[in-house]
């Protein structure tokens, strides 16, 4: 089946699988632009794997948690489509679709478990806690034991733990990357920064939502996670209206 594949909880992210197999994928890193940045991607994900839009069986998104604007676009988009093109939305935490993607990128690196830290503004992050039952399977051999939660930095309980994402990236002296002698380099350090993921990968994202519809797993609603309340509120004024 071809599955879609989106994401906008921190980059812009599109991709194309046909199940679990990778056809053609896009990522930006833009948080001001997601909703420029993603109708383009879809459009250049189908025309690089040649595919037409009324092929696709299904459309995966990740719901977050993560900031209101850019995730609300993610979204939509992938509602719109489900509902044009009459085929299923299913929805994936994003957090869980960047552990996968780091877990792919880490593997025996983050075997003994790790935090993922998205950044929620704030200064305040996004987290789950993960432990690993089988490194080399990215998208099944883990499980979530914390979270998905939001938090400040330092109220992370990391006990230890490596932490990977754009929120450990912001916050290094609260959440360490990996250990002293760990494959990707000293802590801190850019061997480690760079050997790691920051962003949920749409494929990777994509190839979690067909191995959770073939096998079994935590599929959500394509429904915004948010975790707290907007920072726009309707003037006291109008409230009462």
């Amino acid at each position: 089946m071809l599955i879609l594949a989106l994401d906008t909880s921190s980059s812009v992210g599109a991709a194309l699988l046909d199940g679990e197999r990778l056809l053609a994928a896009e990522q930006h890193h833009d948080p001001r632009r997601h909703g420029e940045l993603l109708a383009p991607a879809v459009s250049a994900v189908l025309a690089a794997a040649g595919v037409d839009r009324r092929e696709l069986g299904a459309v995966a998104v990740g719901v977050g948690p993560a900031p209101f604007t850019g995730l609300r676009v993610g979204v939509a988009t992938a509602l719109v489509l489900g509902e044009a093109l009459g085929i299923p939305v299913h929805g994936v935490g994003s957090l869980d679709a960047l552990a996968a993607t780091a877990l792919a990128a880490g593997r025996q690196s983050l075997a003994g478990g790790f935090v993922v830290a998205a950044d929620a503004r704030r200064r305040e992050v996004h987290w789950a806690r993960i432990a690993v039952d089988d490194a080399s399977d990215p998208l099944s051999g883990w499980r979530r034991t914390g979270g998905p939660a939001v938090a400040a930095p330092t109220d992370v309980p990391a006990e230890g733990l490596p932490a990977v994402g754009r929120g450990a990236e912001l916050y290094r002296e609260a959440l360490p990357g990996l250990p002293v002698g760990a494959p990707g380099g000293e802590p801190g350090d850019r061997a480690d920064r760079a050997a790691l993921p920051t962003d949920p990968d749409p494929g990777v994202l994509g190839a979690l939502v067909a191995r959770r519809l073939e096998r079994g797993g935590e599929l959500l609603p394509p429904q915004p996670l948010y975790l707290r309340r907007p920072d726009a509120k309707v003037p006291a004024a109008l409230a009462g209206r």
